[in-house]
C-alpha cells in the first residue's frame, strides 16, 4: 500500500490512502450486526441512490447475531482508531465456493485503500477454509473496483431487492490454502 497521504477535506476530488498499518482487521462481533447494516446503507447511498431505492435494499443489507454466528458465514470489520469502517461478510455457498454477500466502506474513507485491503483479506479467508472460487454480485458502482482488484466479469443476476434490475457478476479463482 502507499505511504500514507492525507486529503485536503477542502479539495473534492483529492485521493487520500490510509497506511495499512493504521487499519486493524477482524472478525465482527455478533453484537455489531446493526453497525454493519448501517455501514452497508451509508456506503450504498454514497452513489445517490434515492431513500426509496435503499428502503427496498434495507433487508438485504441487514444483518442478524445468529446469521453472524452461522458456520456457513465470516464477516469482517476493519477499524481506524477502534472505530469501524469497513466490513466484508463471506458465504459460504459450497465446500469450494464462496460469495462475497457484502463489502462495504464507510463513503468518507472510499477511495483510501481500505477496499482493496478487505478484499485481499477475504480471498485469503475464503482460500484458507477451502475455498477455490470466490464469486461476486457488484453494485454497478463497484464494477470498477472488483476489476481492478482482479475479478473477471462471469456475467449478471436479477438483484434480490429491486425485481427487474440485474447486476455484474464477478468471479475470483482463489490460490486454495489449506481447509481450516
Amino acid at each position: 500500500m502507499a505511504p500514507e497521504e492525507r486529503a485536503d477535506p477542502g479539495r473534492p476530488g483529492t485521493v487520500s490512502h490510509v497506511h495499512e498499518d493504521a487499519v486493524v482487521t477482524r472478525p465482527a462481533d455478533p453484537s455489531e450486526a446493526q453497525v454493519l447494516g448501517d455501514l452497508a446503507l451509508r456506503s450504498k447511498a454514497h452513489w445517490g441512490y434515492s431513500p426509496e431505492f435503499l428502503e427496498a435494499c434495507r433487508g438485504e443489507l441487514s444483518y442478524g447475531p445468529s446469521q453472524m454466528e452461522s458456520p456457513d458465514w465470516k464477516f469482517a470489520v476493519a477499524e481506524i482508531a477502534a472505530a469501524v469502517v469497513a466490513f466484508y461478510a463471506l458465504e459460504r455457498v459450497s465446500t469450494s465456493d464462496f460469495e462475497l454477500a457484502a463489502l462495504f466502506v464507510e463513503p468518507a474513507r472510499i477511495g483510501q485503500g481500505i477496499g482493496r485491503l478487505l478484499m485481499s483479506h477475504a480471498e485469503h479467508q475464503a482460500a484458507r477454509l477451502g475455498g477455490k472460487v470466490l464469486t461476486i454480485q457488484s453494485d454497478p458502482h463497484a464494477a470498477g473496483f472488483y476489476r481492478a482488484v482482479g475479478a473477471v466479469p462471469v456475467g449478471t443476476r436479477e438483484s434480490a431487492s429491486i425485481p427487474g434490475r440485474w447486476l455484474p457478476v464477478f468471479s475470483v479463482r482463489l490460490a486454495c490454502s489449506g481447509a481450516a
